[in-house]
């Protein structure tokens, strides 16, 4: 008899197993919150190819000798798209691309007309041209595919009308680039009935993509152990130890422990 695995055998096999009822059906969420997670990971995909375009405008600038993320350190914030629309517009002399600076930069004037002294090659110029304009598309879409994602949210069954509760925890003054433009946070503690950023670790995009690849239904879980198999997390300490990863233990643990709080607030 040939032993050889193939697809056919394989599908054969699992075709048998279902006819005796040995197979349970895999996990999918109900249908409201299929709809939320085709726009979240949606999102994600946008957010990865915008960044890749972020990269090759850092790219442009360093083969022009304009080391402009060494004076600020965000190149896609207000003073570094500025300075790097001038530069596309034509804008050379340095001087005058430092005082496009927004007043919260600690870098000074100085100190930025000196990274931006450099060779504006045209080829890199017109490089740096259309990767500005991917970007903006993509940051175009990413505005887009938000108001769905709003849309999506606002349809939900609304569990507390209350305003999340306030946290002792420092909160960046500044947020990511990222995130939404809408109050995502009073969206998902209203659906929710449970503010899940209350967890050290976890903001509002974290909790977002957490409730829309796991749902709203703890009792589809039978327990903790099926909740963190399904976001593919070992429950046991030790045989988290065990599993070689690259991340390094202190973190594989953190995650574990967020996922359990994740859990106990459903309760």
């Amino acid at each position: 008899m040939d032993y050889r695995k193939c697809f056919l055998k394989d599908c054969q096999w699992l075709q048998q197993l279902h006819t005796y009822g040995l197979l349970s059906g895999s996990f999918r969420p109900e249908d409201q919150v299929c709809v939320l997670r085709s726009y979240v990971r949606q999102r994600e995909c946008l957010i990865k190819s915008a960044g890749s375009h972020v990269q090759r405008m850092q790219k442009a600038l360093i083969q022009m000798n304009l080391h402009l993320h060494k004076v600020i350190s965000d190149i896609t914030g207000l003073t570094g798209m500025a300075i790097i629309r001038a530069i596309v517009a034509g804008e050379r002399d340095p001087e005058v691309l430092a005082k496009l600076k927004d007043p919260r930069i600690k870098s000074s004037t100085t100190e930025i007309a000196k990274a931006l002294t450099g060779d504006y090659r045209p080829e890199h110029v017109f490089v740096l041209k259309q990767e500005l304009t991917l970007y903006q598309v993509y940051q175009q879409e990413i505005a887009t595919i938000d108001q769905e994602i709003e849309k999506c949210l606002a349809s939900f069954e609304v569990k507390v009308d209350d305003q999340p509760p306030p946290t002792k925890r420092k909160r960046r003054k500044k947020p990511t680039g990222n995130n939404p433009i809408f109050d995502l946070r009073q969206y998902l503690y209203q659906i929710a009935g449970v503010d899940f950023t209350l967890i050290d670790g976890l903001d509002a995009l974290a909790v977002q993509t957490i409730l829309s690849e796991v749902g709203l239904e703890r009792e589809r879980f039978a327990s903790v152990k099926h909740f963190c198999s399904r976001l593919t997390v070992y429950v046991q300490v030790k045989k988290l130890l065990e599993v070689k990863s690259k991340v390094p233990k202190l973190a594989q643990l953190s995650i574990v422990r967020q996922k359990l709080f994740v859990w106990r607030l459903f309760l």
